[in-house]
């Protein structure tokens, strides 16, 4: 085990990360959700998501990256877990519709905006139910964005548009590929928001054979979860405690199979953490919480 000069203890069972601490209850406990890019692993988003409400824990704040960017929002926008599913499981990434014509990547995230624009008639991060922090990278001078106000659609697209298969998504003067190239792992952009919070990654790192490297697609995944690793590991300290299933690591990042299984994988490995942890609020609390999600938007409740 790891020990921390705050008290902290992190410990490894089941593949879940997990870190114990002692809490005081107080009234309006604000909860954090975090959850990692992965590509298609990021299902496991979705069963985290199922396992927390059954246990009746609703976030106040939402950071995601890519694949956590697109789950996030829409989860913030008010989606069920089932609406989500269906939705990812629908999407046709590699549909020849989706095409980059004359642009530098294999398939164009512009293509994907109406699809989104269902779920988001007004595309501005006003309209959701919960504050949502969207983590991307902007190609040109390589610095971190974080988008929070504004236009909601296109920073969602970006944050999720893996460089080199997607094309960078132009926003305003910029252009912006993949959050996780720089921030994979968003703890940091909600923790002082949150008097708890949920992390959720899913890209196991672990030692892998040569056998298991055998394109050069797989190498360069290799190379991108192990740039990926370091940054992101060193903040699950954030956490109080971190939900990164052991299955995954048998499932490329875009290995368009296997969803219900990868569904289930992040569904039970928060049943079984969910066991030894009370992040509940009191009944007052949800009550609130839950007919403010079911009501105004953010920027109605902040008088904008």
């Amino acid at each position: 085990m790891l020990k921390y000069d705050h008290g902290h203890v992190i410990g490894l069972k089941d593949g879940i990360l997990l870190m114990y601490v002692s809490f005081t209850k107080k009234s309006n406990m604000k909860t954090g959700l975090v959850l990692s890019g992965g590509g298609f692993r990021g299902i496991a988003h979705i069963g985290v998501i199922k396992a927390l409400e059954e246990h009746d824990i609703y976030p106040d704040y939402i950071a995601g990256t890519s694949a956590g960017a697109i789950v996030g929002a829409l989860y913030a926008g008010g989606c069920g877990w089932e609406e989500i599913l269906d939705f990812l499981k629908t999407v046709q990434i590699f549909s020849f519709s989706n095409y980059a014509s004359k642009k530098p990547g294999f398939v164009d995230p512009e293509k994907f905006y109406d699809r989104f624009l269902k779920f988001f008639p007004k595309d501005d991060f006003g309209s959701l139910k919960t504050p949502l922090y969207i983590a991307t990278t902007n190609i040109l001078d390589g610095s971190l964005k974080v988008f929070h106000r504004g236009e909601l659609i296109r920073p969602i697209l970006a944050s999720a548009a893996f460089p080199g298969l997607f094309a960078p998504v132009k926003i305003e003067k910029d252009y912006y590929v993949d959050g996780g190239i720089l921030n994979n792992f968003p703890s940091d952009l909600i923790k002082m928001y949150c008097d708890k919070i949920i992390g959720v990654y899913v890209n196991p790192y672990e030692k892998v054979k040569i056998d298991g490297l055998k394109h050069s697609y797989s190498v360069l995944e290799r190379a991108f979860k192990i740039m990926m690793a370091k940054e992101s590991l060193a903040k699950f300290q954030d956490c109080d405690f971190v939900i990164n299933p052991k299955e995954l690591s048998n499932y490329s990042t875009f290995a368009l199979k296997d969803v219900d299984a990868i569904f289930n994988f992040g569904y039970q490995a928060t049943v079984k953490e969910l066991r030894n942890t009370d992040l509940k609020k009191s009944e007052s609390e949800l009550k609130v919480q839950l007919e403010t999600m079911k009501g105004a938007p953010i920027a109605a409740r902040e008088g904008e």
